[in-house]
């Protein structure tokens, strides 16, 4: 009022501040465009935008690149390393609120969540997707996920990485692996949980579904038994398996164990003689170094076409013809390219997984006397149930213990 000398009492005081608002918001609303045009610019040149205020493992420098933190990294290391020898995310978290450990933001609370996202984000292993969400509009300033509305851009080794990219990559294939584990047709939907070592790891092998842990008797009679998700909820005619007691799983791990170590020489000789059964690659056209090179041909290739139908005008049939092309082959290599990633990350974690279990054998002189559940969660990867007499121990390594129960 006192700039634009309005009079609330003139008749045209309305008028005057309705023009002004409208000239104000406009030129906000520029303001905001050109913003944002930079700010898609840097993205565009591969500059990324993090906030390391909340950003765990992270900090920036004098020149406001992004270095690691030592000390956080093995927080992140800690939880990458959890999560592949098959806890949870809830329960990482449980383990982390326990140890006292703060958040990125500094908060003492763990959520299911943040772990999971962690695990998720592309940026621990020195990549950078950029515009994952955005902003609606420059009035309400709410920010959504971006679910393909506007153009997102992938930067390769924009910082230092903390986590390997095989190991990354064997994180998004556990997530699906416990993501196939979770339904089962006869049973309805179950979630992938580690709240006990036998959690997600039992299958029944006469229907095919998890088992679940139940309790029977009260007092000092309590204890814990493991049946058939099938059998329970649909009875005999569905699957005749019956409960097996916790204590007679746990005996019969003890049991199985005890005769790996000591026939550890035979055992770690069979490891060594299949360390690479399975793990051959896909036979591929192209190796990982041509398929970064075709794919920078062909990125300046559609380029090349698009400056020269802004110059020169093309035909409308004829350039999308040509750009579709293009952009077809670069899809195309680019799954290549991930299949190439995916095959080089099993190979790795499975390497690494004989590796543990050879060290932890070497190491071993005395038998079990009692039930691990680090050990367990750390060695096996599943379960079969025969029958009530007889199991079969699978391990990371793909070897198979058969045991009475």
């Amino acid at each position: 009022f006192e700039k634009e000398n309005v009079n609330t009492l003139d008749s045209k005081g309305d008028f005057m501040i309705s023009l002004l608002g409208s000239l104000a918001q406009e030129e906000s609303n520029n303001l905001s465009k050109v913003t944002r045009l930079g700010i898609v610019y840097r993205f565009q040149e591969g500059k990324i935008r993090v906030n390391h205020n909340w950003f765990l493992g992270y900090t920036k420098d004098e020149n406001r690149e992004l270095v690691i933190v030592p000390e956080e990294a093995e927080i992140i290391k800690r939880i990458y390393a959890e999560f592949l020898e098959g806890k949870s995310c809830n329960k990482t978290a449980r383990g982390l609120m326990k140890d006292k450990i703060r958040t990125g933001s500094g908060g003492e609370k763990w959520y299911e969540s943040t772990v999971k996202k962690m695990l998720k984000n592309e940026k621990y292993m020195g990549d950078a997707l950029l515009q994952k969400s955005y902003t609606v509009d420059f009035l309400s300033k709410k920010r959504i996920t971006n679910n393909g509305h506007v153009a997102q851009y992938y930067v390769e080794d924009s910082h230092p990485p903390i986590i390997a990219k095989e190991d990354f990559t064997a994180v998004q294939a556990e997530f699906v692996r416990r993501s196939n584990m979770s339904g089962y047709s006869k049973t309805g939907k179950s979630a992938f949980t580690s709240e006990y070592a036998f959690s997600g790891k039992l299958f029944c092998q006469k229907c095919g579904s998890k088992f679940r842990r139940i309790a029977w008797g009260t007092g000092k009679n309590k204890k814990q038994y493991w049946v058939c998700i099938n059998h329970q909820m649909n009875g005999l005619e569905a699957c005749d398996m019956k409960a097996i007691a916790e204590k007679e799983l746990e005996q019969t791990f003890i049991r199985g164990m005890n005769r790996v170590i000591d026939c550890k020489v035979t055992f770690l000789d069979q490891l060594m003689d299949n360390i690479y059964k399975g793990l051959e690659s896909v036979v591929q056209e192209y190796t990982m170094e041509d398929i970064d090179a075709r794919l920078t041909e062909l990125q300046q290739e559609i380029m090349s076409l698009v400056r020269l139908n802004a110059k020169t005008g093309f035909d409308t049939k004829v350039y999308e013809k040509e750009y579709s092309q293009l952009a077809s082959e670069i899809e195309l290599m680019r799954g290549r390219r991930q299949m190439l990633k995916e095959a080089e990350a099993e190979k790795k974690l499975r390497v690494n997984r004989i590796e543990e279990i050879k060290q932890y054998l070497t190491q071993q002189d005395t038998t079990l006397i009692e039930f691990d559940e680090d050990l367990f969660r750390r060695l096996i990867e599943k379960v079969k149930v025969q029958s009530v007499v007889e199991a079969v121990f699978v391990f990371k390594t793909g070897v198979d213990v058969r045991e009475i129960l």
